[in-house]
């Protein structure tokens, strides 16, 4: 199983959380094509999926963190 370091901060997760819902809202409420729909849920499907498992592969290929505590290894 693929094992990688958290890189996001507990303020960081609350924000996407916050981020993905509302990208959820948009895609079910706002008028758009179905297209923008489709782009909102997915964004919002991989928001929740990084704020579960603590780790953005975006950051982590830019190398960044948020996450306060230094890990081993």
């Amino acid at each position: 199983m693929f094992s990688f370091k958290k890189n996001l901060g507990n303020a960081d997760r609350v924000l996407r959380a916050i981020a993905a819902v509302a990208l959820f809202v948009a895609a079910f409420i706002a008028p758009v094509p179905l297209i923008a729909t489709v782009g909102f849920a997915l964004t919002g499907v991989y928001m929740i999926g990084t704020t579960l498992v603590g780790t953005c592969l975006g950051y982590k290929l830019i190398g960044v963190s948020t996450c306060p505590v230094k890990q081993r290894g």
